[in-house]
C-alpha cells in the first residue's frame, strides 16, 4: 500500500517534504488570487513568483543579512536579520510585485505620489518622451528606483491581501514582509517590480512567525537544536564510564552487581 507521511521535523525530511508540497500546492492558488485581485482601471500590473528548497530560501536569508548590515538604516537591521531566521523556518515563499507603478503611471492626477496632482511629480523625475517612461535605466541611488505612481502601489496592496485571505482559508501561516520583497527582488524574483512584498508560507503546530523572542538571529530553533546537539556531544565525554562494568547512578556500597 502507498503512504505518504507528513511531519514537521526534521526539517527537510522527507516527511517535512512532503508536507511542503501541501504548502507548495496552496502557494500556487495564492497566486491566482492575487493575480485576480482588483486593479486599477481593470488594467492587469501584477506578476508572482515562488521560491521554495532549502538552496534558494538561504540565498534570500542571506541576502536579507547583507542588506541588515550594509545598506538599513539602524533601525531596520534587527527586524531584516529577524526576518531572515523567519526565511530558513519557512516552507514556500511568494514573491508579489507591480510592474507598473514606475514604468506607467495611472495618470489620474491624484496627487498621492507626493508631487503636484497632474502626475508631474513622476514625468519630471523619470527619462520619458512624450510620457512614456524609459524603464531602461536600472540604476538606483535609494532603496527603491522612485517615484511610484501610488494607485498602481495600492493594487500590490489588493493582491498581497487576497493572498494573504487564499492563505488563512487554507491553514497555512503567512507574513507579508517588505524585507523579504526586497531581497528577493535584489535576485531578480519579479524582476520587472520596483516594488516587491515578499510572503513567507509555513505549516507548523506553532506559528513561526509570531511571539518572537529577543535576538532572534541567534536564539531561533535551528541555532538552539544546533547548540544542544554540541553540548550533547561533548558532555558525554565528560565522565567516560565503562557501562558494561560499572553504573553511576547506583547507589554507593550497592553489590547487587556481585550477587548477579
Amino acid at each position: 500500500m502507498a503512504r505518504i507521511h507528513f511531519n514537521e521535523w526534521p526539517l527537510y525530511s522527507p516527511s517535512d517534504q512532503n508536507k511542503k508540497e501541501n504548502v507548495l500546492m496552496v502557494a500556487r492558488l495564492m497566486v491566482n488570487a492575487a493575480l485576480t485581485a482588483p486593479f486599477t482601471g481593470g488594467v492587469h500590473g501584477c506578476e508572482a513568483e515562488i521560491a521554495h528548497g532549502q538552496k534558494e530560501l538561504e540565498k534570500i536569508a542571506r541576502e536579507m543579512e547583507r542588506l541588515a548590515h550594509e545598506e538599513q538604516p539602524k533601525k531596520l537591521k534587527k527586524p531584516f536579520l529577524y526576518e531572515a531566521a523567519m526565511v530558513r523556518e519557512s516552507d514556500v515563499i511568494v514573491f508579489l510585485g507591480n510592474f507598473r507603478a514606475h514604468t506607467t503611471p495611472m495618470d489620474a492626477s491624484c496627487g498621492l505620489c507626493g508631487g503636484e496632482p497632474d502626475c508631474s511629480f513622476v514625468y519630471d523625475r523619470r527619462p520619458n518622451f512624450n510620457g512614456v517612461i524609459d524603464p531602461t535605466d536600472r540604476r538606483r541611488k535609494t532603496t527603491i528606483n522612485g517615484p511610484l505612481c501610488m494607485l498602481r502601489a495600492h493594487d500590490l496592496g489588493y493582491a498581497v491581501g487576497s493572498a494573504l485571505w487564499l492563505a488563512s482559508t487554507h491553514f497555512v501561516d503567512a507574513k507579508p514582509c517588505y524585507s523579504v520583497g526586497l531581497a528577493g527582488r535584489n535576485l531578480e524574483f519579479c524582476m520587472d517590480s520596483e516594488i516587491v512584498v515578499g510572503i513567507l508560507l509555513a505549516v507548523a503546530a506553532k506559528n513561526p512567525y509570531a511571539d518572537i523572542p529577543p535576538e532572534y538571529h541567534l536564539t531561533n530553533m535551528t541555532n538552539l537544536v544546533d547548540s544542544l546537539r554540541k553540548i550533547a556531544t561533548i558532555t558525554r565525554q565528560i565522565p567516560n564510564h565503562p557501562y558494561m562494568v560499572f553504573d553511576p547512578t547506583r547507589p554507593v556500597g550497592d553489590k547487587s552487581d556481585k550477587e548477579e
